[in-house]
């Protein structure tokens, strides 16, 4: 195959770049730059380029909506607590408000405890939630 000799100017940080691919991959940067423009201007190149940006962007739909999914789940459960605590827990009298609090400092770190365990082990309520429904 006949090949023929071209002179191109580039951007000097862009042939860093080309440089060091060339050097990682033992490659000739001409092999690199005659791949790169090969893709360019194949006919099915752009529909190559992009299949891929719509698979990604599936993707990326997809773990929006869980995230969505999740939050919502998380704002209802929060909702659900405070609804149900603020109809059922009375008014402590001003003498017992300090044991009170005392109390409740401690069962919340007990509860920030608990909480860094589970994230640890990687459950999550959404998943227990999920996997319950579904049996």
């Amino acid at each position: 195959m006949r090949k023929e000799r071209l002179n191109v100017y580039f951007d000097a940080a862009l042939s860093a770049e080309l440089d060091a691919l060339a050097a990682r991959r033992k490659v000739s940067k001409s092999q690199i730059v005659e791949a790169a423009l090969a893709a360019f201007l194949s006919p099915d190149g752009a529909d190559q380029r992009e299949a891929a940006i719509v698979r990604r962007l599936d993707r990326l739909t997809r773990s929006i909506e869980r995230l969505e999914r999740d939050v919502t789940i998380g704002n209802e459960a929060v909702a659900l607590f405070v609804k149900f605590w603020l109809s059922t827990t009375p008014p402590l009298p001003d003498t017992m408000r300090e044991a009170a609090q005392a109390s409740g400092r401690e069962r919340y770190e007990g509860f920030v405890e608990t909480l860094a365990r589970r994230l640890a082990k990687g459950g999550t309520l959404a998943k227990e939630v999920s996997e319950e429904h579904k049996a």
